[in-house]
Formats: structure tokens, C-alpha cells, sequence
């Protein structure tokens, strides 16, 4: 797993660091930005390695906080984000929460609330990782199949018995039997339920 780091963008200097003082005093990793444009053209440079959660400032000169937020859902740069806003910006940093942030902050925020939300943001990715990972791990072991076994493990997942597989693939229910054998040998699943498991997982559903 990469570095997690706290990227923080405010156009505001005082803010900037101030932020950096608490969050590095909490033992975090903390990158500062100025504007989003800055940010946004960290994220083109170095966008593997953008891992972490964002505290953008709301409203900012240039490219807004909320600007910002929508840019990087739209080229699919997936970041827990917590907004700083200032009373005028409540209604658009909860609206932002609709489409994807974690949390907003409203100034003067308390720094103990601050650094609670940063943790629940890297819990979140760190949950979000272990999910991908077991997706990846049973899609390597459903790669294995061939195109017939696919197809009869398609059907299994549905809940179709071996004569139902049979009659639907034309094929006879000692040959369904055979391909559930080896399909149950190729993705190490010891038991039916630790077939639909991996068959879900590889779906993205668990």
C-alpha cells in the first residue's frame, strides 16, 4: 500500500500551516497547496500516487473547493475529502457530501474534530483497499475458468440446479458435474459457500 498523506488546500497561508502543525503533530503526513489549480496539477503529475484524504477550503480564488470536488469525480480520482467552510458555504459543502465527501467542517473548527475526521477518512480508504484487493484476488482465481466453465458457474451463482445447467447449455448433467468439480478445484473454494463468496466478490458486491 502507498504512503498515506494529508493534502490540504486553502489559499489561505495561515490556515495552510496551522494545519500542518496540528495534523504532523498527530504523526500524519501532511502536503500543503495554495489553490486547486496547484493541486489539480499535482494530481496530473504524480496521480498514481495521490493516496489520502483532502481537506479543501470551500470557497477560494480560482477554482473553488466544490469546483475542485466535482473535477476530480469526473477524471475518477477517488479521495476522501473534508470540507473547511465558513458559515455562507454550509448548503454546498452538505451537497458535496451527497456526491462522495466524507465530512465539512464549519470555521473556527475544533482540532480535536478535525483529527477524528482524518482518521475515519483513512479508515474508510484503508477498508476501501482491503475491498479492492479481495475483488482482485477472487477475479484472479474466476480468470482461471474456461468460457464454458464461466458460463456454468454463471448459472450456479443464479441458483440453477445441474439439470437446469444442463438443458440450458445442451450439454449432459455428468459433463455439468465434471465442470462444477473443476471449477470448485480452480478457484480453491472448498465448499459452495466459499464459491459464491469468491463469485460475489469478483462482482464487486461483497
Amino acid at each position: 500500500m502507498q504512503q498515506e498523506v494529508v493534502y490540504v488546500v486553502d489559499d489561505d497561508e495561515a490556515v495552510r500551516d496551522s494545519l500542518r502543525w496540528l495534523l504532523e503533530g498527530q504523526g500524519f503526513r501532511v502536503m500543503v497547496f495554495e489553490s486547486g489549480e496547484r493541486f489539480s496539477r499535482y494530481i496530473d503529475e504524480s496521480r498514481n500516487s495521490v493516496l489520502g484524504c483532502l481537506i479543501l477550503d470551500v470557497r477560494m480564488p480560482g477554482i473553488t473547493g466544490t469546483e475542485l470536488h466535482e473535477q476530480m469525480i469526473a477524471r475518477g480520482v477517488d479521495i476522501p475529502t473534508i470540507f473547511v467552510t465558513g458559515h455562507g458555504t454550509v448548503p454546498m459543502a452538505v451537497d458535496s457530501m451527497k456526491r462522495g465527501a466524507v465530512d465539512f467542517l464549519e470555521k473556527p473548527f475544533n482540532d480535536e474534530q478535525l483529527c477524528a475526521l482524518v482518521s475515519k477518512a483513512f479508515e474508510r480508504l484503508r477498508s476501501d483497499e482491503e475491498k479492492l484487493e479481495v475483488r482482485r484476488r477472487a477475479q484472479t482465481l474466476i480468470d482461471r475458468l474456461t468460457s464454458r466453465e464461466a458460463q456454468v458457474l454463471e448459472r450456479i451463482v443464479a441458483g440453477r440446479l445441474n439439470k437446469q445447467i444442463a438443458d440450458d447449455l445442451t450439454i449432459s448433467i455428468k459433463t455439468v458435474e465434471a465442470h462444477r468439480a473443476n471449477i470448485m478445484d480452480k478457484i480453491e473454494a472448498r465448499t459452495m459457500a466459499d464459491l459464491m463468496k469468491i463469485a460475489i466478490a469478483a462482482r464487486g458486491e461483497q
